[in-house]
């Protein structure tokens, strides 16, 4: 019993912390005056150009911006010109899996149960390559997102699983993010730092022409 109590304990606490760190990183993020936050997206958005435009063109899906996230708008328009195809994730019912539709700019959309702004088109196969937003992050390579677990359930479930990269600034970072047992470990992370490949992440999953990105034990 007191075995029992004590794990229920640790789940609280983790929970508690986790949810602590979500109201301050946010917080944070929206305390960025216009030309921090200008000057670490120019430099987020260099890394991930150098990371991506040499690659043969891919699908790659991103997230519309939300309280002050890195805008990939800009950055998928141009590889939209290189060739590649984007999508977007898009939330179709609670505690299920997303869905990709697909995203060009001037496409119909329309918002969902939180208002973000969503395609309001066909769906597509599941992209190579997934952009993640980062409330807050660790060198582990977990994230915290906003809690719903959305992207943890699509990730788990995709095979081959997309090539995960948590692009955020780095005032989200943490020593640990306290992971939960559902999370799924991102396979690169970009800050305005750089791009930080998760060691031993990309196992048993698609593995796209991208540079860091090697099988376990390569």
């Amino acid at each position: 019993m007191a075995m029992a109590d004590l794990s229920g304990n640790q789940d609280l606490d983790s929970t508690s912390f986790r949810a602590l760190q979500r109201r301050t990183k946010i917080a944070a993020r929206q305390a960025m005056s216009a030309t921090e936050h200008a000057h670490a997206s120019a430099l987020i958005e260099q890394h991930l150009t150098a990371l991506l435009a040499a690659q043969a063109p891919q699908c790659i899906a991103f997230c519309w911006p939300m309280r002050k996230e890195f805008d990939c708008r800009p950055l998928i328009e141009r590889l939209l010109q290189a060739g590649w195809r984007a999508c977007q994730p898009v939330v179709v019912a609670e505690a299920a899996r997303m869905e990709f539709r697909a995203w060009l700019p001037g496409s119909p959309m329309t918002t969902d149960r939180h208002g973000i702004p969503i395609p309001d088109t066909a769906p597509v196969a599941a992209p190579d390559i997934v952009l993640l937003p980062l409330v807050a992050f660790d060198k582990q390579g977990y994230r915290l997102g906003y809690g719903g677990g959305y992207f943890d359930r699509t990730l788990a479930t995709l095979n081959p699983r997309p090539f995960g990269i948590g692009v955020g600034f780095e005032l989200a970072r943490l020593d640990t993010v306290h992971p939960a047992a559902h999370d799924v470990r991102l396979d690169a992370i970009a800050t305005e730092a750089g791009i930080r490949e998760i060691s031993g992440a990309a196992d048993s999953h698609h593995c796209p022409s991208v540079p860091g990105c090697r099988p376990a034990g390569g």
